[in-house]
């Protein structure tokens, strides 16, 4: 096999490796569609385990978990809400590491005797380390409380 000379390799180098990074770039950034589609994903099963009150296992998809600003003991203790259902519908906005998603709710806070409630929200999502996660509203009883 006949080498190129120096020149020549050093040339094809310049040339090659940045359309290489370029194409290792591209093939490594998910689609909008595919990031929208994985953050419904994420927020559909984490609504499912609140509706289900699964607060253990809905506990790891809270932002809070991961940057340490509450425990799962506060995490537990911020309940009283019993869903009966839960459906998102779709995602209202995705900018970046940031995004919202548009859910419709029916539920009772047993606690205050309130049954059969329906509202629509804007759930705020974060994308940490390439994985979305819930943020807690804020709360109004607790308003020093961290999201």
């Amino acid at each position: 096999m006949k080498t190129l000379p120096l020149y020549r390799r050093r040339l094809l180098q310049a040339l090659l490796l940045p359309a290489a990074v370029v194409l290792a770039g591209c093939a490594s950034t998910p689609s909008p569609q595919a990031d929208r589609e994985t953050l419904l994903q994420r927020a559909r099963e984490y609504w499912e385990l609140s509706r289900k009150n699964d607060t253990l296992n809905a506990w790891k998809y809270e932002a809070a978990s991961k940057d340490q600003s509450m425990t799962l003991e506060g995490y537990v203790k911020r309940g009283g809400i019993v869903y009966d259902s839960v459906e998102v519908l779709g995602v209202r906005s995705l900018q970046g590491d940031e995004a919202r998603v548009d859910v419709r709710m029916r539920y009772g806070v047993p606690l205050l005797r309130l049954k059969k409630m329906e509202a629509d929200a804007q759930d705020q999502w974060r994308r940490i380390d390439g994985i979305w996660y819930h943020v807690l509203p804020r709360s109004s009883v607790f308003p020093g409380e961290k999201r």
